[in-house]
């Protein structure tokens, strides 16, 4: 059996040491408040034009309206998950959450402009 020579055991408390602070950090790390799982999905980038647009781009303009909602939705369903768990505070959940809703309400007026125009020219 080999015995520690004087040095030797200095390292290994410090590499103990380094071992444990390093744990420490990590801990610390993954504990921050991480709400960037939550992310504002993208508008829906056209609002098709009732005057050229044809009965398919509408309908196909609904679904990705409607899959927009539902993403909007999620997205508020994460950003009240993150407050309740302390990472999000309660005044940026709901600037995050009215600007989410303030954004889907204007697509979707303009896409119901839209769709009564359509409907008009189509009488």
């Amino acid at each position: 059996m080999r015995r520690w020579q004087d040095g030797q055991s200095s390292r290994l408390t410090m590499s103990r040491r380094a071992v444990a602070e390093l744990a420490f950090l990590m801990v610390c790390v993954l504990s921050l408040p991480v709400y960037a799982g939550c992310e504002l999905p993208p508008a829906p980038s056209k609002i098709p034009d009732a005057a050229t647009a044809t009965e398919s781009e509408m309908l196909t303009a609904m679904q990705t309206l409607k899959h927009y909602n539902t993403d909007v939705n999620n997205y508020i369903k994460c950003l009240q998950f993150e407050a309740n768990q302390g990472r999000l505070s309660g005044n940026e959940q709901g600037r995050l959450q009215n600007a989410a809703v303030d954004t889907l309400r204007a697509i979707a007026d303009r896409f119901n402009a839209q769709v009564r125009r359509f409907k008009a020219k189509g009488d």
